[in-house]
């Protein structure tokens, strides 16, 4: 132990000399956490539409009045002259509404009254939202006539949990804590490792009494010692920043923390032991750390919406768990009973990667 303590002892003075280094490790993630977590949304809202209105009646500014006061969309002025299809050819806009003539009449004696959509399907996923949109409120304004087709025999009432007021940042944010816990500790790792085949300051290992395990040890300590910092700073972000609390049993965090800090420090280990270049290391860990965390965890994007033939992936992706494991302490508080699962793959994986480390530096030093 006492060899472990000390190899650790020597990487963290190694990281505290170097003061860009050091900055890499503790202010960057944390950048980059506020950042990301606070600018990214994918919720649709201000899209600019035009309306057409070819019937010019009070019952037909009241529906185009809908549309003003929705949050979805931004009414632009049609310029005399110009026809939706302009505006949207412009790129000006993203959607038309064209309300025929006659439109009040024909609502008047009972007939259905169509108003054209058009829609600018550029961007499939705002395509949808528009339309999607656009239908509730033409469902809302019919509904106020009392021209609906037909009244449901059952009324659902929608109420949200865990995010009631939707905001992306309650949803990204601990998302994008786990997105920089996977990109640093590995990182720094992965040159802490890489470096000593670089500069060959490995073969002081190899003729040294220190064994595999003593030495990966040591260096998964420092590298842990960092990703627990930098995840303490990043909690205290969601705390300030986000404006989230725990909202159960934090214990599956810090259990959960604490084996996912070790699992990146195991993985960053062994792409130093397994590549012995410090830029192709980097490069292996942003493969490794960065793509498959940010596409196949469930951070931005909904697992079920992943191709079958990559899904299975993600049953191999760290990220994916520890995501569930945050999220849970953050939003749903549904404690050990329902993250438990999660907290043990994340340990059973970074094993795996602690074991093939060891495998790799142990051949290392029997070749030597």
């Amino acid at each position: 132990m006492r060899r472990i303590i000390a190899q650790a002892r020597k990487e963290l003075t190694q990281l505290f000399r170097d003061r860009l280094a050091l900055g890499l490790a503790l202010v960057l993630p944390v950048g980059l956490t506020a950042l990301l977590g606070t600018s990214i949304s994918l919720t649709v809202t201000d899209i600019p539409i035009v309306i057409q209105d070819l019937d010019q009646t009070p019952l037909s500014r009241r529906y185009a009045d809908a549309f003003r006061a929705s949050l979805t969309f931004r009414v632009v002025s049609l310029p005399p002259a110009t026809s939706p299809e302009t505006m949207l050819g412009l790129a000006r806009v993203r959607a038309a509404v064209i309300i025929p003539e006659h439109f009040t009449r024909e609502l008047r004696r009972g007939r259905p009254a169509e108003a054209q959509v058009l829609v600018d399907a550029t961007d499939s996923n705002t395509a949808k939202l528009i339309r999607g949109s656009a239908a509730q409120i033409t469902r809302a304004f019919a509904l106020q006539l009392g021209q609906a087709q037909s009244t449901p025999a059952i009324q659902t009432a929608t109420r949200l949990w865990f995010n009631p007021g939707r905001e992306p940042r309650k949803f990204y944010g601990p998302g994008f804590l786990v997105l920089g816990l996977s990109i640093f500790p590995t990182v720094l790792a992965a040159l802490a490792m890489s470096r000593e085949g670089e500069q060959k300051t490995i073969l002081q290992v190899y003729v040294s009494s220190i064994s595999a395990h003593e030495f990966l040890l040591g260096k998964i300590l420092a590298g842990m010692a960092i990703g627990l910092t930098q995840c303490l700073l990043a909690v205290g972000l969601m705390f300030t920043l986000f404006g989230l609390r725990f909202a159960g049993d934090p214990t599956p965090l810090v259990a959960g923390s604490v084996l996912f800090v070790f699992c990146m420090a195991a993985f960053g280990s062994l792409v130093g032991a397994a590549i012995p270049n410090q830029a192709a290391a980097v490069q292996a860990v942003a493969l490794g750390g960065f793509l498959l965390a940010f596409l196949l965890s469930g951070l931005i994007f909904p697992l079920e919406n992943i191709p079958d033939s990559l899904r299975w992936i993600s049953n191999l992706v760290q990220a994916r768990y520890y995501v569930l494991v945050v999220r849970d302490a953050f939003l749903q508080g549904g404690g050990w009973p329902a993250v438990w699962w999660a907290v043990l793959a994340i340990g059973a994986i970074g094993l795996v990667f602690y074991g093939l480390a060891w495998r790799a530096m142990r051949a290392m030093q029997v070749k030597a």
